[in-house]
């Protein structure tokens, strides 16, 4: 039986994530819109938000946070310490505040509300947009695992979960906070390809929507290592092997590597490390 979320969930920031995580919640039924009170300074967005997922909405942190035990901090990371300092006389010992801003630690939370505080860091990644995501969730010592539990069921209604240290969320922003936009980059090059090639460009589109979606289900369904599958579609003299000579030889691998860890860094240098 699914688990559900009970417990009143404030969202302080109603962008784009946090309606995935919304959209997700109640097409799960992990909660109910009753459940749920969703603030943000933008009137045009409550009014989207409130027709479409009949939640209740209001303009104002305070509200917001006085209404709900599950407090999910949606904002940009730049306005982070403003709503930490608006709100921080309403947090108490029985809220539990769930941030899923990109390069906000645990402590820089903590140092606005308070040192007793029950605070979770989550790095999710964008197919949360279509229940595909994958978000790395940390805490420290003060959260409960019944505290852990009730992020889990909340992040797994867009996708899976898995608990990490947060010293390792900077890693994860650099490769699966990150990662979308280098297969999004990887797959225009193979649509350009195909059109350079002469394919139409809808047929190329599709062709790579694909063979991505194939692969990575062969990857899942098999549980075969990526390189044994590389190899299997590698004939000797064969046109596979013509292509990847080119990749490694323009250093395909070591650049995408590179890139992880320079988004690595930046995610280090973004939480102050």
């Amino acid at each position: 039986m699914k688990k559900r979320i009970k417990e009143k969930i404030a969202f302080i920031g109603a962008g784009n994530m946090a309606e995935a995580i919304l959209a997700g919640l109640l097409k799960s039924k992990t909660a109910t819109p009753s459940n749920i009170i969703l603030s943000d300074p933008s009137e045009k967005r409550l009014l989207h938000l409130k027709k479409n997922y009949k939640a209740k909405t209001t303009k104002s942190n305070i509200e917001a946070v006085n209404s709900a035990t599950i407090i999910l901090l949606a904002v940009k990371p730049q306005v982070m310490p403003d709503v930490l300092e608006e709100i921080k006389g309403s947090i108490t010992s029985g809220h539990l505040v769930i941030s899923i801003a990109a390069g906000i630690k645990i402590s820089f939370i903590k140092s606005f509300l308070g040192k007793n505080s029950k605070v979770i860091r989550v790095m999710p990644n964008t197919p949360a947009l279509v229940g595909m995501g994958i978000s790395a969730i940390a805490s420290d010592k003060r959260v409960l695992s019944s505290d852990l539990s009730k992020a889990q069921i909340i992040l797994n209604a867009v996708g899976k979960t898995v608990l990490l240290d947060e010293r390792y969320l900077d890693a994860v922003t650099g490769l699966s906070g990150s990662g979308p936009a280098y297969f999004f980059l990887i797959i225009e090059a193979l649509i350009e390809a195909g059109v350079a090639a002469g394919l139409s460009r809808a047929v190329s589109k599709e062709l790579v929507i694909e063979t991505a979606k194939g692969a990575v289900c062969l990857l899942q369904e098999t549980g075969k290592p990526p390189a044994e599958l590389r190899e299997m579609v590698t004939s000797p003299g064969g046109t596979t092997v013509a292509g990847l000579k080119v990749l490694e030889e323009g250093a395909l691998r070591s650049t995408i590597i590179k890139a992880v860890e320079a988004a690595t860094a930046r995610s280090k240098e973004l939480s102050g490390k």
